[in-house]
């Protein structure tokens, strides 16, 4: 499985507009494409940061659909008032606990992992990170993407809502230093969102 993302710094007071746009114009076309399997949309409103992600069956749809769907990636862009900033990833992780709702919320990690490292990096992950991950408060799902031509990861871990990641912000903490210390990835980022468009439909990848 493979994704691609899309980022995009809106002007805040946009993002309704983007979100709109992406629900209505974008998900039903893309979910008509071969080899797409669904999307997702997380934005902070504070600081105007909007990743749409969708992901595909493999990396050759993935790559199939991009010129058709391009100019409704620059439409969004245009609307949101952002240059799009396109990734693509390799889908390595899932696991869910139950679906996400309204309401929802997810917090991203990007980290950086020492090219020899990459699988040793996903075992540990599913071993160890995942598990501990699962037991926070409000848990619903995570999935990990590596792009293994940067050696770069991001880590989604949605929860029921706000008031639990908030509430489970400390204890997220201690896991990520204990997958980040002793040699482990390199942390570059971490953002919390809120969970706006939620139709990704990847199977369980444990």
């Amino acid at each position: 499985m493979y994704a691609r993302s899309t980022t995009i710094q809106a002007q805040p007071s946009s993002i309704d507009a983007g979100i709109a746009y992406v629900r209505d114009e974008v998900m039903p076309m893309l979910l008509g494409v071969d080899g797409c399997i669904g999307l997702s949309m997380l934005v902070d409103r504070e600081s105007g940061r909007c990743i749409a992600t969708s992901a595909w069956r493999s990396q050759d749809a993935m790559r199939a659909g991009d010129q058709q769907l391009r100019p409704s990636r620059d439409r969004a862009g245009e609307i949101l008032g952002g240059s799009p900033q396109v990734e693509e990833w390799e889908i390595v992780a899932v696991h869910r606990d139950h679906r996400s709702r309204p309401g929802s919320a997810v917090r991203a990690t990007w980290t950086q992992v020492e090219p020899a490292q990459v699988d040793r990096a996903i075992d540990d992950f599913k071993a160890a990170t995942m598990p501990a991950i699962e037991a926070l408060e409000g848990f619903c799902s995570a999935s990990l993407m590596m792009d293994r031509t940067s050696d770069r990861a991001v880590l989604s871990v949605t929860y029921d809502d706000a008031a639990a990641m908030e509430r489970n912000r400390d204890a997220a903490t201690r896991v990520r230093s204990a997958s980040t210390s002793g040699g482990g990835p390199k942390l570059l980022d971490v953002c919390e969102f809120e969970l706006a468009l939620a139709h990704l439909r990847v199977p369980e990848m444990a």
